[in-house]
C-alpha cells in the first residue's frame, strides 16, 4: 500500500480566513477490514460538490484510502479506533482554523475505557446521539464545529452553539439496507456555516460482488 500523504496533516495555511470554503466531510470507510475497496459512487460524488478540502474522521484502516481521496483536494484525516496502520502517523484529535471557524476533527470513540463502557451502554439502550455529543464536547470544548464519526450514523445539530456533524459512514450503514454518506460543510464566514448529509446507494459488504449502482 501507499504511505500515508504528507498533507494529512493539517489544512493548508490559505484557508484558515479564506472563504468561502467547500469542504467534505467523511467517516469510517473500513477499507480493505468490512470493504475491498472504497464505494463505487463515492469519489465522483465528492468530486461534484467541488471540495477545497477534504476531512476524514477516522477508521480508515489503510494509506491508499487517503491517496485516493487526495486525487481530488488536500485532505486532512485524524485516527480512529480500527486504524492500527497509522499509529505513530495519524493523530487522534486535529484543531485547526477554516474561513475564521475553530474545527475539532476527532473519530468519537474517546479512551479505550470510554470505548468499552460505550459497547455496554449501547446494548443496553441503544444509539443516543446525546452520550456521543457530550463525549466529543468534553474532547473538544472550544471549537465551534465539532466533526466526529465512530457511529456510522449521519448528525447534524446545533447544540449550545455549535455545530456537531458525524457524516456516517462512507461505505455502509449501521444495518445492511442503511446507505453510506457524507457530509458537506459550507463555510462562508465566521458566522456562516452550514453543513448537510449526502447519501449514496447501499452496498454488498465484503467478500461479496459489488452490484451495478445507479443513484436513487
Amino acid at each position: 500500500m501507499s504511505s500515508t500523504p504528507s498533507f494529512a496533516w493539517s489544512p493548508p495555511e490559505e484557508f484558515t480566513h479564506r472563504v468561502p470554503l467547500s469542504v467534505v466531510v467523511l467517516a469510517d470507510t473500513h477499507v480493505p477490514d468490512r470493504f475491498e475497496r472504497l464505494h463505487p459512487m463515492l469519489l465522483s460524488a465528492l468530486e461534484s460538490h467541488t471540495p477545497d478540502l477534504i476531512l476524514h474522521a477516522g477508521d480508515i484502516c489503510v494509506p491508499d484510502v487517503l491517496n485516493r481521496l487526495a486525487t481530488l483536494a488536500p485532505v486532512v484525516a485524524v485516527r480512529g479506533n480500527r486504524d492500527w496502520a497509522f499509529r505513530g502517523s495519524l493523530p487522534w484529535k486535529r484543531d485547526f482554523i477554516l474561513g475564521g471557524v475553530r474545527i475539532a476533527l476527532l473519530h468519537g470513540h474517546g479512551s479505550w475505557p470510554a470505548y468499552l463502557l460505550d459497547k455496554w451502554q449501547y446494548l443496553l439502550n441503544g444509539y443516543q446521539l446525546e452520550r456521543y455529543r457530550q463525549r466529543v464536547l468534553d474532547l473538544a470544548p472550544e471549537a465551534q464545529v465539532v466533526i466526529f464519526g465512530h457511529t456510522h450514523r449521519p448528525a447534524v445539530e446545533w447544540h449550545q452553539g455549535r455545530l456537531f456533524l458525524n457524516p456516517g459512514s462512507a461505505s455502509s450503514g449501521v444495518q445492511p439496507d442503511q446507505s453510506p454518506s457524507f457530509g458537506v460543510l459550507q463555510i462562508d464566514g465566521p458566522a456562516q456555516v452550514r453543513a448537510t448529509i449526502h447519501h449514496l446507494p447501499t452496498v454488498p459488504r465484503k467478500g461479496r460482488q459489488w452490484a451495478t449502482l445507479s443513484v436513487p
